[in-house]
Formats: structure tokens, C-alpha cells, sequence
């Protein structure tokens, strides 16, 4: 258990639904830059991706609140349910994910000024940007780096 009632767990086969059901949630709360149908393909590369990374689940009263994904030393997702912003659930995550590494690694849509900050406050810096997305498509990523 962690600071405000947040536990954190290793995920299971079992959580995926209920991951990418977050997932929605957070990404149509946070992305409004996204283009009509664009939820719908960035759900089927999350499902894919998911069984590929070692993913910590976040939970709260019982109730999964959030997610975090690495690979390595690259975070590739972290999200946390829309109901739990603010708590302290991204923060636990991001740590969790990340002890022990003397660097970490995590792009973010430019346009996602939440997440912007939220990395800034945890001492990540842009070393970089591309003009598109993982899948080519117009939302420019910026490489941020912590470490």
C-alpha cells in the first residue's frame, strides 16, 4: 500500500480488459487532439502491447484506478482513471515503475499538456520530438528523458 490507499500489484492476463477499459477512459478525458476514430486504433495497439510489458496495476478500495507499462527503461504507458486524477495514483506508478534505474525513458503527445507537466514535476526534459506518432500519424511526441 502506498501514500492515499493506493495499492500497487503486478498485473495479471485477468486485468486487461479492465486496463484498457482505464485506458479509454483517460485517453478520451486527456486527448482531446484526436482526431474522429483514433480511440478506437490506439485501443487495438494498446491491447497488443499490453502482454509485451511488465505492467503495475493501481488500486484503490478494490477498484483498479490506473496503469503503468515499461519495457526496460521506457515507460510506454501510464493512465489513470479520470475519477482518480489529482490522488497521487500516476505519481505511485511512475515511481514503482522506475526504482532502481539511474534512467528513464517516456514520450508524450505534445499536445497533452497534463501529462506534460506531470513529467516536468518529476524531472523528466524533452531530448527530443517527432513530428509524428508510433503510428505515423499527425500528433507529434516529445522524447522526454529523466536521469
Amino acid at each position: 500500500m502506498t501514500g492515499g490507499g493506493t495499492a500497487l500489484r503486478p498485473a495479471t492476463p485477468e486485468d486487461r480488459k479492465t486496463l484498457v477499459d482505464v485506458w479509454r477512459r483517460a485517453v478520451l478525458s486527456t486527448h482531446d487532439f484526436l482526431g474522429p476514430g483514433d480511440v478506437d486504433r490506439y485501443e487495438a495497439v494498446v491491447r497488443a502491447a499490453l502482454p509485451l510489458l511488465t505492467v503495475t496495476v493501481a488500486e484503490r478500495s478494490g477498484r483498479v484506478v490506473g496503469f503503468a507499462g515499461v519495457d526496460g527503461a521506457r515507460v510506454e504507458m501510464l493512465f489513470v482513471d479520470p475519477d482518480a486524477h489529482g490522488a497521487g495514483v500516476g505519481s505511485a506508478l511512475l515511481e514503482r515503475a522506475v526504482t532502481g534505474l539511474p534512467a528513464v525513458e517516456v514520450d508524450v503527445n505534445e499536445q497533452n499538456q497534463g501529462a506534460r507537466a506531470f513529467y516536468a514535476r518529476r524531472g523528466f526534459r524533452p531530448v527530443g520530438r517527432s513530428a509524428v506518432d508510433g503510428q505515423g500519424r499527425p500528433y507529434p511526441l516529445l522524447h522526454l528523458r529523466r536521469g
